[in-house]
């Protein structure tokens, strides 16, 4: 612990280094590479929207002792009773089976209530059954869209009026779009369901990536002010030390936000099962992850491939590079 605490004091104080600036091209290519995975598995795969937005009946049989063999057992009531109709089946807690199907008229309803009653050996009144029309799940996405598109508006207007350049705001933005589109494409790959509770989670890992983008930028903010005061640092050293300087805290922030999302999920994988716990835990897990990384790998290197071609940074890294000529010259060697 006192060497990674002695190592992040160095970069702190600049003794030692990390050039996540000078590589971002390196970055940049394996995020591109990451990106066109991810995006492919949304062409290729889709999500795997829960009942909540493509609308259909579901069924839940209830204080039963589920088998090994539940989902063939479930799938095998569904279909004698209606005979090719598709079936979703999920395990919801120790002693819960949840069954999702097309939309079914009162009798269909019943007569799988039945079939599942017999398949899993308890009785109709510990079978529910319910429908939800894809009109619910229609105004969640229209909400949800709208609620996104108002919170990357607001971040624009905010950063750009906090750190008074356009550049800072758009370099989060990339970043918040890179999180989200990860975050999200993990559901395609993984075919996990989504649910509102993963829609929650996903406007939950902007304000997280937000969040940690902001205490990087800060610094980096800090940094380059003090380079354009001394005019001895050059535009991507000093927003190079900035993220040196912020590493270790998010590294440490992460990790600690990480552990009991970590735990959750451990528990519900092993003993509860699909439920609203683990559509929002995924999705923060994941977001988080990946926002740490963005702020760190992506964001700043990002805001100095922005503010290269500016004239007063074009002009900041030429007086740097003389003066840095100069000391050179004058130390002995």
């Amino acid at each position: 612990m006192s060497r990674f605490s002695d190592f992040g004091n160095d970069l702190y104080t600049g003794k030692r280094s990390i050039d996540f600036v000078g590589r971002r091209r390196t970055w940049y290519v394996i995020s591109a590479i990451a990106l066109l995975i991810a995006l492919s598995g949304l062409v290729v795969r889709g999500l795997n929207l829960g009942i909540e937005f493509t609308g259909g009946s579901e069924f839940r049989v209830s204080q039963v002792s589920v088998p090994a063999d539940y989902e063939s057992r479930a799938e095998a009531a569904v279909q004698s009773a209606e005979p090719g109709q598709q079936a979703k089946v999920s395990r919801l807690g120790s002693d819960t089976i949840r069954v999702q199907t097309e939309r079914l008229g009162d009798a269909q309803s019943n007569d799988v209530r039945e079939a599942l009653a017999r398949s899993f050996t308890t009785t109709t009144d510990k079978v529910s059954a319910s429908f939800v029309g894809p009109s619910w799940g229609e105004s969640v996405s229209r909400q949800a869209l709208r609620a996104l598109v108002v919170f990357l508006v607001l971040t624009m207007i905010v950063m750009a009026l906090y750190f008074r350049t356009w550049t800072m705001a758009m370099a989060a933005l990339v970043a918040l779009i890179h999180d989200m589109v990860f975050t999200v494409a993990a559901y395609a790959w993984t075919g996990l369901e989504v649910s509102p509770a993963t829609m929650i989670g996903f406007l939950t890992v902007l304000g997280y990536s937000l969040y940690d983008t902001v205490v990087v930028f800060d610094k980096v903010r800090e940094n380059t002010t003090e380079a354009f005061a001394n005019r001895r640092s050059t535009y991507a050293a000093a927003a190079n030390l900035g993220v040196n300087q912020t590493v270790v805290r998010s590294i440490n922030t992460t990790v600690v936000a990480l552990l009991p999302i970590a735990a959750v999920l451990a528990v519900v994988f092993t003993r509860l099962g699909p439920g609203t716990l683990l559509d929002l835990a995924l999705a923060l897990f994941i977001g988080m992850a990946v926002g740490a990384y963005s702020s760190i790998f992506i964001a700043t290197p990002l805001l100095v491939s922005l503010r290269s071609r500016e004239e007063a940074v074009r002009d900041l890294d030429k007086h740097a590079a003389r003066v840095q000529a100069k000391a050179a010259a004058r130390t002995p060697a």
